[in-house]
């Protein structure tokens, strides 16, 4: 019970499969790590990055909480960010969220769930800033969707707006920031049409991605 057996048996199968497809994976992985692309998702457990992209350990840089969030005062994300792009040099920073996201759906419905309510209150701010048009949304389904969909931009902006990347623009580093969504239902990415190269290209591609976002809802 202690020791969990069978992932450590799982593990040594994975293991013996990746050295006999090539014999020295780990030996090349344990030396160096170069991603082009750092993550920015969900702790869902159906949303693996590596998985759903299909790639191999040492591809992405992963940096996963509830929701999605990019908070300004959250020095864990804001260290993986600079690590991500300071030392890493990532050319990718990907902000994914899901459908059916637990986090954004028990904001989007002002649930009391105990101290996780501090985390979720930036959520909240996203559902005031969008509420004249979220308001029109007779559908829990599409209401959750939509939310689900402008959490991502509003993480994106987070982004952008951080030091880091920043400063990483400001130095002719090329860095994009790039809006997804993953389909539990279907497994498939979705790009929102956020992706932004530079500071001054913010605000237009916010307001177009916001504007293709509410267009569904008046559908």
């Amino acid at each position: 019970m202690r020791r969990l057996q069978s992932l450590f048996d799982k593990n040594k199968q994975w293991s013996a499969s990746v050295r006999q497809k090539e014999p020295d994976f780990f030996e090349k992985l344990s030396q160096q790590q170069a991603p082009e692309y750092l993550w920015i998702g969900c702790s869902d457990s159906r949303v693996p990055a590596n998985q759903i992209t299909d790639l191999l350990p040492g591809d992405l840089f992963v940096h996963r909480n509830v929701a999605n969030q990019v908070i300004h005062s959250d020095l864990n994300c804001l260290s993986v960010i600079q690590y991500a792009v300071d030392y890493l040099n990532v050319k990718h920073i990907i902000v994914c969220g899901h459908y059916g996201c637990g986090g954004v759906v028990e904001a989007t419905k002002n649930s009391k769930l105990g101290m996780i309510d501090n985390w979720l209150r930036h959520v909240q701010d996203v559902k005031h800033k969008h509420k004249k048009a979220l308001d029109r949304i007779a559908s829990d389904e599409s209401l959750f969707n939509r939310m689900c969909e402008l959490n991502v931009l509003e993480q994106v902006v987070n982004v952008c707006q951080t030091t880091v990347v920043r400063d990483a623009w400001d130095r002719g580093q090329e860095l994009a920031v790039h809006s997804w969504i993953y389909g539990l239902n279907d497994g498939l990415l979705r790009d929102l049409g956020m992706c932004v190269t530079a500071p001054e290209e913010l605000e237009s591609l916010y307001s177009e991605s916001v504007a293709s976002i509410v267009d569904k809802i008046d559908c």
